[in-house]
């Protein structure tokens, strides 16, 4: 039956007034939801607007479809028919609530255009001008996010000039450069302004000038001593600035001040196990977690020293807390499988890994999920369970198929590998990891020619790839008479990674090689002293043995046994320097 038009309107009246307070779907946002309810934010003015009928039908139908939308899932569809109301409406409760939903969706046009149209008709509210300052900082115009920030300030309010300078983090040198002059700009317009002193300062730290910072952070603290994010921030610089000593004794002292700053004691904590107190760091993150029980990240940071310091109950514990709550749970399952792994528990080690869904650490653990089944006979299960992952996540194909390769590699399946390699060479050509590790494997296999073009298909894509310029010039090395041609490609990649042992051990086997036995006694010495590595040793001992220092090749030798008493390179230098292999 058709109904007439104003007919239609009572019913959507109606029903607006019982979708448009709660917005439960809305509300039920995954991850992004916001806990406080609706009604208490924007629902009651709706509410209010749609009883007096004050909008037109075509307010009204805009209203309705993006409420529908939302309890169908389809947030984008909500908050296009929201922002047409909002335009239509210039409606203020609309507008609020327009925005919530933007914010929510992270959706930063729909940001920028209701902040422009609530300006418009309120130039002096709060909410809009703190979206356009962030709005105009993700669009790099760091001079009107900071007339919108000032117009807060000069309201009485927080302008969270600390936000923004933490966002510049991600800016170009140049822009937070600008940003920093900005700032000192408006520092003297604005004297005597703590949070934008201590802006100032974290800017300062940003842009690499910390001892800048911390002059200007005494200053504040002197008028201000008990302004706790310079607290923090001076105790992270003296750290920074090699004041080791002397940050630990600050935080110390005022982690007591301010005991319930958890901020200040997280990095209190962090800075102890950088220095390895690793008890007093559990201590720490111990009183940190009675006090914030309900804080996942410091009860992770809890179990993860007490892993660190060997106390494999109580990171379980706490580990297991953690995954059963519903929070860090990939990490926590990752590491509750290196721990049942350390115990032997092979099985249970497996089934922790394999729950590693998503994150940083999904591949870590598949790889260990994979080597624990490869070390149990099941390779070949392992082996059909990448391909199953493969083929359900082609996004990440590349990682899968670099996982199955150096699988391959570690269990000695060299053919096998070769041919995953190649496969996954026909369908990723440009992949770096994988073509390196292909041509390490023709390198063991004796195939120099197709090692050597493989690295240097490699350096094509990167020619600063310091990795790839020492393993061609070790292969080089070792396998031709171009020494030459080996030692500047070796020079090449000390140059960008000086101090690098494995280059080091290179650059001191092409001179020996050269003849040069005092530049590679140099470098040798330099690697050994860095990386006591098996192959290491032997290069140092023979450079020792053939320059008259035998015994000092011995033991050279012997502390290379003891760590890899089969090493095969180790085991056939000491044979034919020796003669029977006995030291």
């Amino acid at each position: 039956m058709q109904r007439s038009a104003p007919y239609l309107v009572t019913c959507l009246l109606g029903f607006s007034i019982a979708v448009l307070p709660g917005c439960a779907s809305l509300s039920g946002t995954p991850e992004q939801a916001d806990k406080t309810p609706a009604a208490d934010v924007v629902a009651q003015p709706e509410a209010k607007i749609v009883r007096d009928a004050d909008f037109e039908p075509e307010v009204l139908y805009q209203l309705l479809a993006a409420e529908i939308a939302a309890q169908r899932g389809r947030y984008d569809v909500t908050l296009v028919n929201y922002l047409k109301a909002a335009k239509t409406s210039r409606d203020e409760g609309v507008i609020t609530r327009a925005m919530r939903i933007a914010q929510t969706l992270n959706a930063d046009n729909a940001q920028l255009q209701l902040a422009e149209l609530w300006l418009e008709l309120d130039p002096d509210n709060l909410l809009a001008h703190r979206v356009s300052a962030i709005q105009a900082v993700k669009r790099q115009d760091l001079e009107l996010a900071l007339f919108h920030m000032e117009q807060i300030m000069e309201q009485g309010e927080d302008a969270d000039f600390d936000s923004l300078a933490v966002m510049s983090a991600n800016l170009p040198a140049e822009q937070q450069q600008e940003l920093l002059d900005l700032y000192q700009r408006l520092a003297t317009r604005h004297p005597e302004t703590p949070e934008l002193e201590y802006s100032i300062a974290l800017l300062q730290k940003i842009t690499g000038t910390p001892e800048q910072a911390l002059e200007r952070l005494d200053q504040v603290l002197d008028k201000e001593p008990d302004f706790q994010p310079a607290i923090v921030l001076k105790g992270d610089l003296l750290y920074q600035t090699g004041q080791k000593n002397e940050a630990l004794s600050y935080l110390t002292t005022n982690t007591r001040r301010y005991p319930a700053n958890r901020q200040l004691g997280t990095l209190y904590g962090r800075i102890l196990i950088n220095e390895g107190e690793l008890q007093a760091a559990q201590d720490e993150f111990e009183r940190l977690v009675r006090r914030y029980p309900e804080t996942p990240g410091l009860r992770l940071s809890y179990a993860l020293v007490a892993l660190e310091n060997n106390q494999p109950e109580l990171a379980k514990e706490e580990l297991t807390r953690l995954a059963e709550q519903g929070h860090h749970i990939d990490e926590a399952n990752y590491y509750l499988g290196r721990l049942e792994e350390e115990a032997g528990n092979t099985t249970q080690a497996i089934g922790y890994y394999i729950s590693v869904e998503s994150g940083n650490y999904f591949f870590p653990a598949l790889a260990r999920a994979s080597e624990l089944q490869a070390e149990a006979g099941e390779l070949d299960d392992a082996i059909a369970n990448i391909h199953a992952l493969r083929e359900t996540n082609p996004d990440q194909a590349e990682n899968f198929w670099l996982l199955e390769v150096n699988l391959l590699l570690d269990q000695e399946q060299p053919d096998e590998a070769m041919n995953a390699a190649d496969e996954a060479l026909e369908t990723f050509p440009e992949n770096i990891q994988v073509r390196y590790a292909r041509a390490m494997l023709h390198d063991t296999l004796g195939n120099t020619e197709q090692a050597e073009q493989d690295l240097r298909t490699v350096l094509e894509q990167q020619p600063d790839n310091a990795v790839a310029l020492n393993a061609l010039g070790y292969i080089l090395t070792v396998r031709t008479e171009r020494l030459d041609e080996a030692q500047s490609y070796i020079e090449q990649a000390l140059a960008l990674d000086p101090g690098n042992p494995a280059i080091l051990d290179s650059m001191g086997w092409v001179r020996f090689r050269q003849g040069d036995t005092e530049a590679a006694l140099s470098y040798l010495a330099e690697a050994w002293a860095t990386y006591p590595d098996p192959e290491v040793a032997a290069h140092y001992g023979e450079a020792l043995w053939v320059t008259g220092n035998e015994e000092q090749a011995r033991i050279i030798w012997e502390q290379g046994l003891d760590q890899a008493p089969d090493h095969e390179i180790l085991r056939e230098t000491i044979e034919r320097l020796t003669g029977n292999g006995n030291l």
